[in-house]
């Protein structure tokens, strides 16, 4: 058997090591335990090797243990130590986690939040959650510490510069306010160095905060409590999308139909840890049924009373909603490259905008436009930017009642839907 322990924010049994063959550790939590003098000690670094010495201590029968963090099944080397030699083998003894602590030391339930690991990780997944979502705990690494999950919360944009280096770059757009939020830099829990700092995002990024951090929580602190609820975790996936037109506020019945909305965000695809765009986003019913899907979105709107519907209907429905007032595709500039993006509208200057949006997109670009002339040249920006490109016309009609208590069918505006997903035999702007 190979025990492995939780240790760092509580403890291990004092009798845990007895007998130990092999105790295996981060070099802090072998130096705080009493390993017995005749075991062999191995500082966790690189894991193969590690793992080759459990092995080679397991065919002589002798005992292993495993020192690790918190809770080893949470994020830790469980999965890791299953994986190689079978959950069967294991005996794990768990402590308390990071993230456990961290909420704890500053009172606030995290039956509701989303933990989402940065170790290791790309940095921009755990960035797009705590866009999304208001009570996210991000387990830290090298090179993506608080000082870079700050640096991209304050700017708006992880990876282009952000709003700030958009809007110095003399781009015809109003950028945005970071969204508000606040982060709990939780450092070294369960030692003589435990603290934890309140700081705003800018605050982060000016620091150096060193090698110990264990969790950052990102809380809107405006909801971080919230009702009681009987089902842990995130808050589930809505049980309607595609809402009716009623329920958001629009102009002459300027908004996707539903029927429309619907196709377009089954190919968009939005879940959490993504970042879409939604451009030419009109009321911004798109942007916001993407955020009530778990996605971080961004609705760039060219009219001023757009930008204002658009930012009551995300109040409305509950989500965050970032809004760049300008026109695309110079307003595109300094945002961060997106997973997916939606583009409405039909103007003359359509073609350049998919164009943009698609040399920028990660995974697929929707287009929705009433004008056929349109089609031909929004096909092929797409498929010259690497896209495999399909579409559709739809044309649906609606039950309609008439006098007498009868029912007619009533027809919407046809419109063609262009959607591309990206070739991943296409890359850098080249087939290969």
């Amino acid at each position: 058997m190979i025990t492995v322990v939780g240790t760092g924010v509580s403890a291990p049994p004092a009798d845990v090591l007895a007998g130990a063959g092999l105790v295996v550790g981060g070099r802090r939590h072998l130096d705080a335990a009493a390993v017995p003098a005749c075991a062999e000690r191995v500082v966790l670094g690189p894991l193969a090797p590690a793992l080759d010495v459990v092995e080679r201590h397991l065919d002589k029968g002798a005992r292993v243990v495993v020192l690790a963090s918190g809770d080893p099944g949470f994020f830790g080397i469980v999965r890791v130590l299953a994986e190689r030699f079978g959950a069967g083998a294991l005996d794990v003894r768990p402590g308390v986690s990071s993230v456990a602590a961290a909420f704890a030391r500053v009172g606030v339930p995290w039956d509701d939040a989303v933990v989402v690991s940065a170790h290791g990780r790309d940095l921009r997944t755990a960035v797009n959650v705590c866009r999304a979502r208001g009570k996210v705990a991000v387990l830290t690494g090298p090179g993506a510490g608080p000082a870079e999950l700050g640096a991209a919360l304050a700017s708006g944009g992880a990876e282009r510069g952000g709003w700030a280096g958009a809007a110095a770059s003399g781009l015809v757009a109003q950028f945005p306010a970071p969204l508000q939020r606040v982060l709990l830099v939780a450092s070294a829990l369960g030692t003589r160095d435990e603290r934890v700092e309140r700081v705003t995002p800018a605050e982060a990024a000016a620091r150096d905060w060193g090698t110990a951090v264990s969790v950052v929580l990102c809380l809107d602190e405006g909801r971080v409590v919230g009702t009681a609820r009987t089902v842990a975790g995130p808050s589930p996936a809505p049980s309607q999308w595609a809402l009716e037109e009623g329920e958001f506020a629009h102009r002459d019945s300027m908004i996707t139909k539903f029927e429309v909305r619907a196709l377009a965000l089954a190919r968009l695809g939005p879940r959490l840890g993504d970042l879409v765009w939604d451009v030419g986003a009109g009321s911004g019913s798109v942007a916001v049924e993407c955020a009530r899907l778990g996605a971080a979105v961004v609705a760039v709107e060219k009219a001023a009373d757009g930008v204002e519907r658009i930012r009551a209907n995300a109040d409305a429905h509950g989500v965050d909603v970032q809004v760049v007032h300008g026109s695309a595709p110079d307003a595109l500039a300094g945002l961060d490259d997106p997973d997916a993006v939606f583009v409405g509208g039909g103007g003359r200057e359509l073609p350049g905008i998919v164009a943009a949006c698609a040399r920028r997109a990660r995974r697929s670009v929707v287009v929705a436009m009433a004008a056929l002339d349109r089609v031909p040249a929004v096909r092929a920006a797409l498929t010259d930017a690497g896209f495999d490109c399909e579409g559709v016309l739809l044309q649906s009609s609606r039950l309609a009642p008439l006098p007498g208590d009868v029912t007619r069918l009533a027809a919407t505006n046809p419109v063609f839907l262009l959607w591309g997903v990206r070739n991943p035999a296409y890359r850098e702007g080249v087939a290969q």
